[in-house]
């Protein structure tokens, strides 16, 4: 992960629009049109209670962790996506990180996320995170694809 920086997305970057449109070429790229908010994307960044992390390599945008704490009890973990050139590199490990890290200073006791079982080195990140499977989906993001739930708990 050599030059990798991870930058909290605010509407005052000045390379605001640059970094929406990479992240929503990502999206594309990576998720179902019907899971994907590529179209949606600044408006969901405009909603109360929203975060987003970037990293970037060099300038260019390597990934993307999109959360959001409707209340002092929780937060979800809404998207983590990671270019194809840069998995397997711990992008996704230090984006996942860095949020829970900005939940914890909202003092969130809970964060959570979803997740399709079949895909197990996002699954396997989570549990090395320290996520558990709370429960399990049935038809969560199609007919034929399901989700977990899983969360990490925090005492303070």
């Amino acid at each position: 992960m050599a030059n990798t920086v991870i930058v909290e997305l605010g509407r005052s970057n000045k390379n605001y629009a640059n970094v929406v449109e990479d992240i929503v070429k990502i999206e594309k790229k990576l998720f179902p049109k019907h899971e994907s908010l590529a179209t949606v994307f600044d408006e969901e960044l405009k909603k109360k209670n929203c975060g987003l992390l970037y990293s970037h390599v060099n300038g260019e945008v390597s990934g993307y962790v999109m959360y959001q704490w409707p209340s002092s009890l929780y937060a979800s973990i809404t998207k983590l996506a990671v270019k194809d050139t840069y998995r397997r590199q711990g992008h996704g490990e230090a984006l996942l990180k860095a949020a829970i890290v900005k939940c914890r200073t909202r003092h969130i006791q809970r964060v959570q996320l979803h997740v399709d079982p079949s895909r197990t080195a996002a699954l396997a990140l989570y549990q090395k995170l320290g996520f558990q499977i709370d429960r399990l989906i049935e038809g969560y993001y199609s007919i034929t694809r399901d989700a977990y739930v899983m969360y990490i708990e925090f005492a303070d």
